[in-house]
């Protein structure tokens, strides 16, 4: 399935042929570490283990600490 992921850090909206089915799949493919990202799926917020549609519209967030 083809989606359409916008990645914050650098500002880009790219569409990836994705050959898997879960959140936690998109991110191995793109080799992003999910400790350092937030998954946002249509303006919601995704677990590692939710399935992925080819309408969904895929936002990798930064996630940003301080102290």
């Amino acid at each position: 399935m083809e989606l359409e992921v916008f990645k914050e850090r650098e500002q880009t909206t790219v569409r990836i042929d994705f050959k898997g089915k879960t959140v936690k799949e998109l991110l191995q493919q793109l080799s992003i570490n999910p400790e350092v990202i937030l998954v946002v799926r249509n303006q919601e917020i995704c677990t590692e283990d939710e399935l992925l549609d080819e309408q969904d519209r895929i936002e990798l967030l930064s996630v940003i600490s301080g102290g």
